[in-house]
């Protein structure tokens, strides 16, 4: 109980744009870069001097959002600002995908850090992507899979030049994977086939993506890359759109999309995660879960030595519906 009511009070955040070093040099991708936690975290790194690409589906959104991040006044007057450019990216389509890894991998040579920030919640129930998939398992799961895997040649060569551990991937979770019932059984079932439940079908998104994240450090762990999940907090932002009533519900208990960032940057940039967190859960505004759901902890174990396997099912579902866009 006193780790689920941290993550809705959390301590102040350690890592901030006020110590964080500079960033001159690396190179970022953020989905969903143009509103809410993806914009805060943007601003972040940019007035840091990263070079920051805002990934979406809106070119003229991203460029407005692009023109607001330069206009913003800087939080130091010694900062060297970096670089912002726009990435045209729709998880709802494989196609799209593809082609935005292609053509980031045609301007960069590396790729110090990706953010899988973007996702969608509760949208109106049998809403699909453009290859047929529930939206959501679409946008928040196989979409950033799919990305991933196409970037991972990049991260891989980058890691090979930088510090171990420094090199990473970041995926997006949410509280609701803590504060849910057992789903062990059933997971799969509904992974493949939907229910009529649209917070059900969000909260499998939720906890895929901590299945990803945990059976990608397996496999990233060996060229010293990190892949964490995380929850970036009770925020302020347009992700309930589509359920305004649980918005305005809970809007006593949310706090600014800055906040979130906070949660984003020490996932993706803090000297305190390190390998032996690989695999692991990030909880705001910046910490390790100390007390991770042990269900879901069991299913990221192997059959073969008498745990869940269901992340490594999950993985191989997502492997499978995205083969031939690799």
């Amino acid at each position: 109980m006193g780790v689920t009511l941290s993550q809705f009070f959390p301590p102040t955040a350690g890592l901030t744009e006020a110590n964080l070093p500079t960033q001159e040099g690396k190179v970022f991708v953020i989905t969903g870069g143009a509103s809410g936690i993806g914009f805060e975290l943007a601003s972040i790194l940019y007035q840091a001097g990263g070079k920051v690409y805002i990934a979406g589906r809106s070119e003229t959104n991203a460029k407005d959002s692009i023109t607001k991040l330069q206009a913003r006044p800087l939080t130091s007057s010694t900062q060297k600002v970096g670089t912002l450019e726009f990435l045209q990216l729709d998880l709802n389509d494989f196609n799209s995908i593809k082609s935005a890894a292609e053509t980031f991998k045609s301007k960069e040579s590396k790729l110090d850090v990706l953010w899988n920030n973007a996702g969608v919640s509760l949208p109106p129930l049998g809403s699909k992507s453009e290859q047929g998939y529930e939206l959501q398992m679409a946008t928040n799961c196989l979409g950033p899979f799919l990305l991933t895997r196409l970037l991972l040649p990049l991260l891989e060569a980058t890691a090979k030049k930088a510090p171990e551990g420094s090199v990473r991937i970041v995926w997006t979770s949410s509280q609701i994977v803590d504060l849910s019932p057992s789903l062990a059984e059933k997971i799969m079932s509904e992974v493949t086939t939907p229910t009529a439940d649209k917070q059900r079908n969000y909260l499998l998104t939720k906890i895929g993506n901590w299945f990803l994240a945990n059976e990608l450090a397996r496999e990233v762990g060996k060229s010293g890359i990190i892949s964490v999940s995380q929850n970036p907090g009770n925020l302020k932002t347009q992700l309930m759109r589509h359920a305004m009533w649980m918005a305005y519900a809970v809007y006593a208990i949310t706090y600014p999309a800055k906040q979130g960032a906070y949660t984003e940057l020490w996932a993706g940039l803090s000297t305190e995660l390190t390998m032996k967190d690989n695999g692991g859960y990030v909880i705001p505004w910046g910490r390790v879960h100390p007390a991770p759901n042990e269900e879901l902890l069991k299913e990221m174990g192997r059959k073969e030595n008498g745990e869940g396997g269901v992340a490594q099912q999950f993985w191989d579902w997502c492997e499978e519906q995205t083969a031939k866009y690799m």
